[in-house]
């Protein structure tokens, strides 16, 4: 069996019945195994796993590495149990067939796209206020947009807003209020398409006078942005902790930006030392002052690079381009060393399956 079609492990005839018929209307043709062997040869490579409640205690036993792209299907109403063994195994959700064939077909339709890898998910929050984290953020947006397909998302609704920076705020579009009530799974194609865009580079931002969003949702959406670009960034806020707790164990790797002061660095060392998982934080410093080596053992984690002040960049983001204009000056320069740096095969969170 090719590990590019989506991967339903079942014994239970039924449910490939109704699986195989709800990925025909994708136009996808599943593969259906139930012995380990098989599943130990496909659960890394497969782009889309789908588990039946059947067999999902098998699973477990099996001890198999966590991914991305774990669904439990069940054909009957939904156990408690159920839901404990799916987390066992990694699973993002779990629901019935006869109530998921929306999001199955759509899901599934997401493959035909030829995309059995998810996007580099780049978090960058400010170690300090005013470090310039939402620049950066779109800095490294635009370059990567010269790559491939990138969505940079706002996370943080008191900020100064990443669509505003980007020129995109009257660009027409879904922000955030319009997910709110987001209740299943959500397309990438669906969403990559309505969010404000200019060509490969997209945002997810928000109109002024919001400022909430369920973790659901916020789960939901940085899934189908992963499924549906090549690069996401994520704006993050350095105030709501309960955000940066659903953000940062989504993120491959996390930045956090260093004012040029001690002051900063200070206040960045106490923000490295609340997030979750520091082996995937890196530090960036603003400037010349700090010195690299004394800066990453006050804080714990290496630094990753050093941005420079550009002038201009205002002027830019006023005009409507971005903060970068072109691709040349210190700030597209920097822009482009993070992006390889975190992007290079063996960097930081490359462990990451797919």
């Amino acid at each position: 069996m090719s590990d590019t079609r989506p991967l339903l492990i079942t014994s239970d005839a039924h449910l490939a019945e109704e699986v195989s018929r709800i990925a025909a209307a994708a136009g996808v043709e599943p593969g259906v195994v139930s012995d380990p062997h098989t599943v130990l040869r496909l659960w890394r490579t497969a782009p889309l796993v789908l588990v039946g409640d059947d067999i999902v205690e098998s699973l477990v036993r099996l001890a198999l590495p966590r991914r991305q792209g774990v669904h439990v299907l069940s054909t009957a109403a939904v156990a408690d149990s159920l839901f404990r063994l799916a987390l066992a195994v990694g699973a993002e959700n779990v629901s019935r067939v006869a109530e998921s064939t929306d999001w199955l077909v759509e899901v599934l339709a997401d493959l035909g796209e030829g995309r059995p890898t998810w996007a580099r998910v780049i978090g960058v929050i400010g170690g300090a206020g005013g470090a310039g984290a939402t620049t950066l953020a779109c800095a490294l947006g635009q370059v990567a947009a010269g790559r491939g397909r990138t969505l940079v998302v706002d996370t943080d609704p008191l900020g100064p807003g990443v669509d505003r920076v980007l020129g995109l705020d009257d660009t027409a579009g879904v922000r955030w209020p319009d997910l709110a009530r987001t209740t299943g799974r959500l397309s990438a194609r669906s969403l990559r398409e309505a969010v404000p865009r200019r060509q490969r580079l997209g945002v997810l931002g928000w109109p002024p006078g919001t400022a909430e969003c369920s973790p659901f949702v916020l789960r939901e959406v940085l899934s189908a942005a992963a499924r549906g670009h090549e690069t996401v960034v994520v704006d993050l806020p350095r105030t709501h902790r309960e955000v940066v707790g659903e953000v940062v164990p989504r993120c491959d790797v996390v930045l956090v930006l260093v004012p040029d002061r001690v002051t900063g660095l200070a206040a960045a060392t106490r923000l490295c030392r609340r997030l979750d998982d520091p082996a995937r934080v890196r530090l960036v410093l603003r400037g010349p002052v700090l010195d690299e080596r004394a800066a990453a053992r006050a804080a714990g984690v290496p630094v990753v690079g050093v941005v420079r002040d550009q002038r201009g960049v205002e002027e830019n983001v006023d005009l409507g381009f971005g903060p970068l204009r072109g691709d040349r000056g210190a700030l597209a320069r920097s822009a482009r060393g993070l992006l390889g740096a975190v992007t290079a095969p063996g960097a930081v969170g490359d462990d990451r399956v797919a």
